[in-house]
């Protein structure tokens, strides 16, 4: 079964960090996807920039409306995402708990499928 792990961060996390503590928890990243990998786990993964370069596009009756980041209601902003071939829901926990994103960040875990379900 595919499970999404998406890491969840507080909007204002990255700026409270110098560049080298950034790039260290990247880097922690990097290697829990390289391991997740090398287990046959992992489908996809990539770290997501801020939301305050974002846009958010809806249409309503035939007309987009952009909105332009940051966005002001947003206190959380998804930071990037783990895609995962597990067996169970209990698996895709026990590797978002393992996950170095959990120290500093939630990780959201989301089994993939139909919305109408």
């Amino acid at each position: 079964m595919a499970y999404m792990l998406l890491i969840v961060e507080p909007t204002n996390q990255r700026s409270e960090r110098t560049e080298e503590e950034g790039r260290a928890l990247y880097d922690r990243m990097g290697n829990y996807a390289e391991e997740l990998s090398k287990r046959g786990l992992l489908l996809a993964c990539e770290s997501l920039k801020s939301s305050r370069d974002a846009v958010r596009v809806q249409v309503r009756d035939g007309q987009s409306r952009l909105l332009d980041g940051p966005f002001a209601e947003a206190k959380e902003m998804v930071g990037g995402f783990l895609l995962l071939n597990c067996e169970t829901r209990e698996d895709a926990v026990a590797i978002a708990a393992a996950c170095p994103a959990a120290q500093w960040c939630t990780v959201e875990v989301r089994e993939v499928g139909p919305c109408y379900q």
